[in-house]
C-alpha cells in the first residue's frame, strides 16, 4: 500500500456520462460525475468547457457553474475552471473535434464577460498563440493569475518562445490537435517541447499518443515538467455507445476510444486518470512515485500562482493505493 495526494485533471469535458458542456444540468448529475471521478482517485478537476459561439459559451457556463454551486461534492472538488477556446487555430487536423466555425479572433472582453457571473473563476485558458492578438492576450490573463496554455496550435519556435515570454506556462495535450502531416523537425511539437517555460500535458491512454511516442515526448519534456491528463469526455467510466458532447454526437469505442461517428476522428477521450497513472508505469515510463506526481503534485504545483491570485485554498486529499496501483481509499473534506 502506498499514499498520494488526491489526483487532479486539469482538463475533463465530462464523465460517467454527463457532458459538463451540455448546457443544462441537474445537482445531482454532476455530483454523480464527480462521485465516479473521485472512485478513480481524483480529488480536484478543471471542468473543461471547449469552443462554442460566445452565446452558447456562456449558457454552457452558467448552467454548469451554477450545478456545481449546488452539488455536495462541486465546492469540494472544482476550485475553478478550464476554458480551451474559442481562440484557437482554425484549419484543418488544428481544429480537432473543436467547431472550426465558431472559433474567434482574441476578445479579452469574452473572457471577461463569461467569468462574470460565475460563483468561481476560470482558472486556465488554452489558446493558439499565433492567432492575432493572443500574445497580449496571453500577457493580460497572466498577469491576473490565469495559467495560459498553448493548443491546438501551429506555432513555431519563435511563436513558442513568444508565449512563454509572455506568461504561458502549459502545453495542452502536447502531441495532438494536430495534422497528421507536418514538417518532420520545424513542427509545434518541437517548439513546445523545446521551450524550458512550458509544462505540457499528455493524454496517456496509448490511442492519442502511442506509448513509445510518449515515452520520448517524456524524455524530451523531463518527468519534472510533465503532467497526466485524461481529457474526458461523457463516454468516460460509461459503456461504449452514442453520446452526446458539445452538441456533437460521439461514439465511445470498444477499445476505449471517443470518435465523431462519421470522420472517426477522435473527440476526448475516455480514460480515467488512475488508469492513466497505471499504464505510464506498465509501459515502463516512470516510476510509481513520479507517475502518481504528474497526476497530482504537478499539477497543483502549477496551479499554485493561479490559486493564490484567486485567493483559494484547495484541500489536496489523499488517495491510498493497492500493491496493483488501484483505488483503495479516497479522504477529501467536503462540506457537511
Amino acid at each position: 500500500m502506498m499514499t498520494s495526494q488526491g489526483l487532479f485533471d486539469l482538463q475533463v469535458n465530462g464523465f460517467a456520462g454527463v457532458d459538463f458542456n451540455a448546457g443544462t444540468f441537474r445537482a445531482g448529475e454532476i455530483d454523480h460525475a464527480l462521485e465516479a471521478m473521485r472512485r478513480t482517485g481524483v480529488t480536484t478537476c478543471l471542468p473543461t468547457i471547449i469552443t462554442a459561439h460566445p452565446e452558447t459559451l456562456f449558457e454552457r457556463f452558467k448552467a454548469l457553474d451554477a450545478a456545481i454551486a449546488a452539488s455536495r461534492l462541486g465546492p469540494a472538488m472544482c476550485p475553478g475552471y478550464h476554458l480551451e477556446g474559442p481562440f484557437l487555430n482554425p484549419l484543418p487536423g488544428y481544429s480537432g473535434c473543436h467547431p472550426a466555425d465558431a472559433m474567434t479572433g482574441v476578445s479579452l472582453t469574452l473572457v471577461e464577460r463569461l467569468e462574470t457571473s460565475l460563483t468561481r473563476p476560470i482558472l486556465m485558458v488554452t489558446v493558439a498563440p499565433e492567432i492575432e492578438g493572443a500574445l497580449d492576450l496571453i500577457r493580460t490573463l497572466a498577469e491576473r493569475g490565469k495559467i495560459m496554455a498553448l493548443g491546438h496550435t501551429a506555432c513555431d519556435f519563435e511563436t513558442a518562445q513568444a508565449a512563454a515570454q509572455a506568461g504561458a506556462t502549459l502545453s495542452t495535450h502536447l502531441g495532438n490537435g494536430l495534422p497528421q502531416t507536418l514538417h518532420k523537425l520545424v513542427n509545434p511539437i518541437f517548439a513546445q517541447l523545446a521551450e524550458d517555460g512550458l509544462w505540457a500535458s499528455f493524454i496517456a491512454d496509448g490511442i492519442h499518443l502511442h506509448p513509445l511516442a510518449l515515452k520520448g515526448l517524456l524524455r524530451a519534456k523531463g518527468l519534472p515538467r510533465s503532467i497526466l491528463v485524461t481529457d474526458a469526455v461523457v463516454g468516460a467510466a460509461a459503456p461504449p455507445g452514442r453520446y452526446t458532447f458539445a452538441g456533437m454526437a460521439v461514439e465511445r469505442q470498444d477499445d476505449g476510444s471517443v470518435r465523431l461517428p462519421e470522420s472517426g476522428s477522435l473527440a476526448g477521450a475516455a480514460l480515467c486518470l488512475d488508469q492513466a497513472v497505471r499504464n505510464v508505469v506498465m509501459w515502463g515510463l516512470a516510476s510509481r512515485e513520479d507517475a502518481l506526481a504528474m497526476a497530482s503534485t504537478h499539477p497543483r504545483h502549477l496551479l499554485a500562482p493561479a490559486f493564490a491570485a484567486h485567493g483559494l485554498t484547495v484541500n489536496a486529499g489523499r488517495v491510498t493505493w493497492n500493491d496493483a496501483l488501484e483505488v483503495a481509499e479516497v479522504t477529501i473534506e467536503t462540506a457537511p
